[in-house]
């Protein structure tokens, strides 16, 4: 959809005449209108840099701009949010780009005696998402907003009805663009708890859940015979107690030949089971799944990051510290993926021998995935399915692999300490699509403190160490924080990239930051390199180019 300046500039007036109005005369109950929303500026000044590749664009300049507004008033609610990038920061987004300035989002809500209905963009899911999820993570660029009709009802106590049909948002051309597939779906969820006054009493329950989504593309193909319509269905179950979380699901996927396959018509299914055990100071849980051919987009010829209809969840953890986070983050393999995991975690109390005067704990992680094991067809001249394979049939080609233990322990009234150690094995030519390269091993240790100076102003510190015999090398960290608490922050870092036993250039990468924090509102600002990496949240990440520069960051919420 484009929208054009005109009509989103006289959206927005009368948006803020209602929030001029709400603010005049503050809400007192549920059925006065209520105006409230979010800002977010990140606005980037590149500096060309030789040594570590950094090209700015022609502006020289990148933004983007977003501002939510939401409406309330009784069962009714409205919102919309407004985007700009003029041009969009580097790499950004992931997938379809995204270019000027006008209408991202819009819907309009009602909501009364368990009935639910959204006409325009709404995000939704089912189960863990393997037969649909519509979401935004807005930092990797990644946006399939539904645009059409959504319905939820109650019929009686513990039995809840979802049911959509849309088009789903691909890029941003001075307003939002739509996919040329059109979505339906329909999922319906019993929570027994709610059903059965036993499980109520006893504090458990069992929820069951089945949902079948499909798309519809015209079939353009001269020589193919696609089937224009796609079904999916799914079947889960959850059962919860005090103490357990036990999760499974299956999702079944009809022919669906797409780019991503081949064009094979072989159907793809996907597993999942997850369990959770949680006692005062102990934490376990697993999981493993397997997915095969489970790409579901409503455009056929969409690339990775645009037009998914499903979510696959990923099974690897996601690191938050700057070299495990950005280097060889793990994306799952939505074709070909068998997976598992397992984390601990353990707190000694106060006054033992391993707890001492404060207490310690203890988290163990480990995580592998594989490639299926799969036997393609020769003679496939019949039925087109490509290959054949088994569910948790594991193959040969390990894709990552992930053991880490983190250690963390209060000293004193004023320090704190965090030791981390991490051994990684990265298929970096499936992984990050780098063909050629060899199988990463790489092998971190992280220290991380924390000292309390007074009640207001508090310092942290990282040192960060990886080492390997393959693709970079070495890489060090070091990050120094400063809290001066209730505003101001201050953060320098470096980054230093020396090879080891690997031939390469000994780059640093410097880079400053200073924040002021104001009740909700905060603006940030950044000096300094940025190495090409990668960004990744759930699973799905994307490229970040080397950059040299100065970043602005405002965020505001109301």
């Amino acid at each position: 959809m484009t929208l054009t300046s005109r009509t989103a500039l006289s959206i927005l007036a009368v948006l803020s005449v209602l929030a001029t109005s709400a603010q005049q005369d503050p809400p007192t109950g549920a059925n006065d209108l209520q105006v409230h929303g979010n800002f977010n500026i990140d606005g980037q000044l590149y500096n060309p840099d030789e040594e570590i590749g950094a090209v700015p664009p022609p502006e020289d300049w990148g933004l983007n701009a977003w501002g939510n507004l939401i409406i309330t008033k009784g069962a009714f609610e409205a919102g919309l949010r407004l985007e700009s990038y003029t041009p969009p920061l580097l790499g950004y987004p992931a997938g379809e780009p995204y270019t000027g300035s006008g209408l991202g989002y819009r819907y309009a809500r009602y909501s009364q005696d368990d009935l639910d209905i959204t006409v325009g963009n709404f995000f939704e899911q089912f189960g863990s998402g393997l037969a649909f999820r519509s979401y935004e993570e807005r930092y990797l660029g990644v946006d399939n907003a539904m645009d059409g009709v959504r319905v939820k009802f109650k019929p009686t106590t513990g039995v809840y009805l979802k049911g959509f049909i849309g088009e789903q948002r691909l890029g941003f051309n001075s307003g939002f663009t739509k996919g040329p597939g059109v979505v339906r779906g329909v999922d319906l969820e019993l929570s027994l708890n709610e059903l059965l006054d036993s499980l109520a009493v006893k504090g458990r329950n069992l929820v069951i859940g089945g949902s079948f989504v499909s798309k519809y593309q015209e079939d353009r193909d001269p020589l193919l015979e696609l089937p224009e319509n796609v079904g999916l269905w799914a079947a889960r179950l959850n059962y919860l107690s005090p103490h357990w979380n036990l999760y499974a699901e299956y999702a079944h996927k009809i022919n669906d030949p797409n780019s991503s396959n081949n064009n094979i018509y072989k159907d793809g299914e996907a597993l999942m089971f997850n369990a959770t055990y949680v006692s005062k100071g102990l934490g376990v849980s697993a999981g493993v799944h397997s997915y095969d051919n489970m790409v579901f987009r409503s455009n056929r010829a969409a690339g990775p990051f645009d037009l998914n209809i499903n979510f696959l969840p990923p099974l690897a953890k996601q690191h938050t510290y700057n070299l495990p986070a950005t280097l060889y983050p793990y994306a799952t393999q939505p074709n070909n993926e068998v997976a598992g995991q397992a984390e601990v975690f353990y707190k000694w109390k106060k006054g033992t021998a391993l707890g001492g005067k404060y207490g310690t704990k203890l988290a163990v992680n480990g995580s592998v995935a594989y490639a299926l094991d799969t036997l393609r067809i020769v003679d496939d001249t019949v039925t087109y399915d490509g290959y054949t394979s088994s569910l948790f049939g594991t193959g040969d080609r390990m894709y990552f692999s992930d053991f880490n233990v983190e250690l963390r322990k209060k000293v004193s009234s004023t320090w704190e300490f965090a030791l981390t150690y991490l051994n990684l094995g990265f298929d970096i030519e499936t992984v990050q699509g780098k063909p050629g390269k060899p199988l990463i091993y790489a092998d971190m240790v992280i220290l991380e403190g924390m000292h309390k100076l007074s009640d207001a102003n508090s310092l942290r510190f990282e040192l960060q160490h990886l080492s390997t015999k393959q693709d970079h090398g070495n890489w060090a960290t070091a990050l120094v924080e400063f809290t001066f608490s209730p505003h101001w922050s201050l953060t320098v870092m470096d980054q230093y990239n020396y090879g080891g036993a690997v031939e390469t250039d000994e780059i640093h990468y410097p880079l400053g930051s200073v924040a002021y924090t104001r009740g909700a509102s905060r603006i940030q600002v950044n000096y300094g390199r940025q190495r090409a990496g990668i960004f990744c949240v759930g699973g799905v990440c994307r490229a970040v180019p080397a950059a040299n520069g100065l970043t602005v960051s405002i965020a505001s919420t109301f």
